[in-house]
Formats: C-alpha cells, sequence, structure tokens
C-alpha cells in the first residue's frame, strides 16, 4: 500500500517538474526550532528550474536561522544570484554544515556562526565577522524564531513569553543596531513575519503576538531609513513545511497541516525563497515598508 505523500528520490531538491505532498506523516520533535534532517519527508529548499541571473552579485548577506527551513532555501537562491552569505543558527549543527556544502557547490562563499541571537554581542559579532571576511554587508534577513505551542495563555508562563520575544523580537533590534553602519544606500533589511500577524493563532498566541511586532518594526524601520535609501520589508509566509513545524504542533497535526489553506497545502521552503530574492535586488528599489504575503491565499492584509 503506498503511503498517503510522496517519498522523495532528491534530498532537499526537485526537478523540474515540481510534485509537493499534500499531507505529511506524524511526526514531533520535542526540541525547537528544530532539526530538518530528522523530518520525512524532508523540505524541498531548491527548484532547479531557478536558474540565478547575477541579481546578487558582489554582494554580501547576513541570514539568522540559515540553516534550514525557510533560511536555507533563501541562503540557497541567495548563492544562485552571487552573494556570499553568513549564516547565523544556534546549534543545530548537522543541518547547518549542509546548507554550507550545498551553497559552496553553487559557488558562493559561506561563514557558519553559532552564537544565541538573544544576546545583542552576537549581532555584532556576525556584522563584524561578515564586514571583515568580505568586506561589505548589503543584506540582512531576520529569520530566526522560536514558536512555543500552547491551547491557552493561562499556559504561557513568564519565562516562555520572556524567551519568545527575546529570540523573536529583540534580534531584529540588535542586528539592524550593528548592521546600520556598514549597510550603504541600496541595502536591505527583511525579516520573516506570518500571516498569523494578521489572522492570529490560538495555539501559538505568543509566537502570532511576536509577528504582529515584526510588521511595526518593518514599518517603522522603513521609515527611519528611507533617508538613508535603505530598504526595509518583510515576507509573511503562510504554512510551510520546515523544523519549526514539526517542532511546535503535536504528531498528529501535521496528517491535515496546510489543508485549510484555498490551495490546499503547505508551502515547500523553495516557493518562499523567490520573495526575498525580490527584495534583497534591485528589482525592488522603490520597495520599501512592505510585507510581500506568500500564503497559499490563506489570507491577505497590507
Amino acid at each position: 500500500m503506498n503511503p498517503p505523500y510522496p517519498v522523495y528520490p532528491y534530498i532537499g531538491t526537485v526537478r523540474r517538474v515540481v510534485t509537493t505532498p499534500v499531507t505529511f506523516p506524524p511526526q514531533h520533535q520535542d526540541r525547537q526550532p528544530g532539526l530538518e534532517r530528522l523530518m520525512f519527508p524532508r523540505p524541498i529548499f531548491d527548484y532547479a528550474g531557478y536558474v540565478g541571473s547575477g541579481k546578487l552579485k558582489g554582494k554580501s548577506a547576513i541570514i539568522t536561522g540559515g540553516d534550514s527551513g525557510i533560511g536555507r532555501a533563501v541562503a540557497v537562491a541567495f548563492a544562485k544570484e552571487g552573494a556570499h552569505l553568513t549564516i547565523v543558527y544556534l546549534d543545530e549543527h548537522e543541518d547547518a554544515q549542509e546548507t554550507k556544502q550545498y551553497v559552496e557547490a553553487l559557488g558562493a562563499r559561506c561563514l557558519l556562526l553559532s552564537v544565541d541571537l538573544r544576546l545583542p554581542a552576537a549581532s555584532y559579532q556576525a556584522v563584524k565577522l561578515t564586514a571583515d571576511t568580505y568586506g561589505r554587508l548589503d543584506i540582512v534577513v531576520n529569520n530566526a524564531a522560536v514558536q512555543p505551542y500552547t491551547r491557552s495563555i493561562l499556559d504561557i508562563s513568564d519565562e516562555q513569553l520572556e524567551n519568545t520575544f527575546r529570540t523573536n523580537v529583540f534580534p531584529l533590534f540588535y542586528m539592524t543596531k550593528a548592521a546600520l553602519p556598514y549597510l550603504r544606500p541600496g541595502s536591505s533589511i527583511i525579516s520573516t513575519a506570518s500571516r498569523v500577524a494578521y489572522e492570529g493563532d490560538k495555539n501559538v498566541i505568543d509566537y502570532s503576538v511576536t509577528k504582529g511586532a515584526i510588521v511595526s518594526f518593518t514599518r517603522s524601520m522603513s521609515l527611519s531609513l528611507a533617508d538613508r535609501n535603505i530598504r526595509v520589508n518583510a515576507v509573511a509566509p503562510g504554512p510551510a513545511w520546515t523544523p519549526l513545524t514539526v517542532s511546535t504542533y503535536p504528531a498528529e497535526h501535521q496528517l491535515t497541516f496546510g489543508t485549510d489553506i484555498p490551495m490546499g497545502r503547505a508551502a515547500q521552503p523553495f516557493e518562499l525563497a523567490p520573495a526575498y530574492v525580490y527584495l534583497a535586488s534591485y528589482d525592488s528599489a522603490y520597495v520599501t515598508g512592505q510585507i510581500l504575503h506568500v500564503n497559499g491565499n490563506k489570507i491577505r492584509y497590507s
């Protein structure tokens, strides 16, 4: 009997004809933000039909949470467009090494930095490492996050609440402050928001609130940095098959994950990456303070 989900012969990549799973087998990881190497099926982070055209040639980018999930897919797309990368992650060393090897095979240089972004010094370390190595910093992608599962606000401890904000919101301030002395006109700051910033989610309340804060951060900083021609935008994904998903929800949740979306399925990470390329490149030179909704038509707000 065939399983109700495709089995991929190509780990992490797809050929030019794309088949994405509609449902996923039950699975849960107890540790956040989760490990991509333990997921089944593995997330699809690359699409062979995406051919770079030098949109980011000669530029350097910091991607937080770039070891896996959406961050890994963004790293691959940036590498195809000619950027050199610094991938900042917590301690998912095997995932990070796999990403590094993959993007280096595409011709990009890649630095790995394992740090705790809740600490202000981590952002300054990432920026200095990037500037010292590549001689410049052009793009900052704030993507790292945690997403605790809870059934009630009464279950959100003070410790959890503080950790969620320290992980999801504070590093945007730390990283922007550290990067600003190096960013030049035309540089780009991109954050990962979420559809739940607009419609909420009763099972990830504190996470949803932090994503709303990211929307406000994006709009406020875009106004603050407009006179320097540094653009600040965000991407708001819908449900996506990433380690954060399997480390958040109960195992059985994966059987129906994303099926409430009008398109009938969750996204694969490679489907989100081109939005980040657009916001990082000159293609979006007149775009700032905006949130790009890549969500399968679940919900849209400006």
